[in-house]
């Protein structure tokens, strides 16, 4: 199988030695997605705007493959509290629809920039 680089600037850019997303065979595997605007670099304050944030992101992402985020079939979230679980899971139902993607949701130490949320996603294309 072929491995294809995704990227697009309507995400933020990676800050490391990695790629935005890989695209093999039929199949899309995004790396972790963080809530910086993509055009300003900015980071919203409050986690339901870092969820929008982070989620209007990502799905730009799997759209600049070809795909669409009716397409996405496991996510992994990454949190920084847990307290915080039922806000970002309200935004994440707002913006996957039913049936939802099987899902993990860690909370960590922290996260690249301080930021209160990261998502990553497999696709099918």
């Amino acid at each position: 199988m072929k491995k294809e680089i995704i990227s697009t600037d309507k995400a933020p850019a990676a800050i490391g030695p990695y790629v935005q997303a890989t695209k093999l065979g039929e199949m899309l595997f995004t790396s972790g997605v963080i809530p910086v605007n993509p055009a300003t670099g900015e980071i919203p304050s409050t986690v339901e705007e870092q969820a929008r944030q982070a989620f209007s992101s990502l799905k730009a992402l799997v759209e600049a493959s070809g795909s669409s985020i009716e397409k996405v079939v496991k996510t992994t979230l990454f949190i920084k509290n847990m307290d915080d679980f039922a806000k970002i899971n309200a935004i994440y139902a707002e913006v996957f629809a039913e049936p939802y993607p099987c899902r993990s949701c860690v909370e960590v130490a922290r996260l690249p920039k301080d930021v209160l949320l990261e998502i990553e996603a497999v696709a099918h294309l």
